[in-house]
């Protein structure tokens, strides 16, 4: 039986992976924070169904010697990096923490690897902000990196990183550049699910208006299970490589608010209103990722269409309204 460990374990992707990696037959391992076991009802709320099928071991991030002591005592087949301070937006606001967290995780636990389980298998959660102010569209595995936030910036560090042990150190790692993904397991502070989360509440008569920044700002939106499933078949090849992975679609927000609040029969313009604080100090205009490579070499392409993405997000969040 493979062992897997993900850090991140708690979070969307987190979640989605430990299930498809359960589903094949492994032994599923994941790093948490302390405070996570202590208030288990509101941060473990993702996995709650999960907790009598994998093993939680508490640590930190921003601990090398807890890294160290967890890898060498799984000693994992793969294993799946997820775990960062993933809010752009708050990136700004904190950026000293952001990226020492961010850089550190990833240099901790490639190190921790190299060091106690030279033969797993890493997988790293890279991220289409590294293209930020994008030089070509699409964006592919060759397009250059200018990241527009101090996340962005952390990324591009942990492509870095991983790519140096893999052509100096010879690990297996490698890189998912994944392009946004949403599902309803999103965060709240993410603006895909404040939208489907506003859209219930007005719709329930729990709230009369939802406040956004730039309706303009265009992404290229997917399903998060469909996404974990890539960084699993990343992983399943014979030789360590970087993946694009995308829908090869871009929508704007302003889309996005039009087919949330059309779907509970609302006109999202009597409710939706501009607010100069949400625009980010730097603004990405434009993320269109193309997958012809992981397409070709994965086998992989999405299932969930994006219409059918924000109405499922709705859904969930009219029934998480109703109880």
């Amino acid at each position: 039986m493979k062992k897997a460990l993900i850090t991140g374990i708690t979070g969307q992707d987190g979640s989605y992976l430990a299930e498809l990696l359960l589903s094949k037959g492994y032994e599923v391992h994941g790093i948490v924070r302390r405070v996570a076991l202590e208030d288990s009802e509101h941060r473990l709320w993702r996995i709650r169904h999960l907790l009598n099928k994998i093993v939680l071991h508490p640590g930190s991030m921003e601990s090398y010697a807890s890294i160290f002591n967890i890898v060498a005592d799984i000693k994992p087949d793969e294993c799946y990096h997820l775990a960062a301070q993933s809010f752009v937006s708050y990136s700004f606001e904190d950026e000293f923490s952001t990226i020492n967290t961010n850089i550190n995780g990833t240099h901790f636990m490639l190190s921790a690897i190299k060091e106690n389980a030279p033969k797993c298998r890493f997988y790293f959660a890279a991220s289409s902000e590294q293209f930020g102010q994008v030089k070509e569209t699409p964006q592919n595995e060759n397009t250059p990196f200018h990241p527009r936030s101090p996340y962005g910036i952390s990324k591009v560090a942990g492509f870095d990183l991983t790519r140096n042990y893999r052509e100096a150190y010879g690990l297996f790692a490698c890189s998912g550049i994944l392009f946004n993904h949403e599902s309803p397991r999103r965060g709240f502070e993410f603006v895909t699910r404040k939208i489907t989360h506003a859209v219930a509440r007005i719709k329930m008569g729990l709230s009369k208006e939802l406040r956004l920044g730039n309706l303009n700002a265009k992404r290229d939106w997917g399903f998060s299970a469909d996404y974990v499933e890539a960084m699993w078949l990343i992983l399943q090849q014979n030789k360590p490589d970087d993946y694009v992975i995308a829908t090869g679609e871009t929508h704007t927000v302003k889309e996005f608010v039009q087919i949330a609040f059309s779907h509970v029969g609302l006109d999202w313009k009597k409710y939706v209103k501009i607010d100069k604080n949400f625009y980010r100090p730097s603004e990405v205009h434009l993320l269109l990722g193309d997958y012809s490579k992981a397409k070709k070499k994965l086998g992989w392409k999405p299932k969930v269409k994006f219409k059918e993405l924000v109405k499922m997000m709705v859904d969930a969040d009219m029934d998480i309204c109703k109880t």
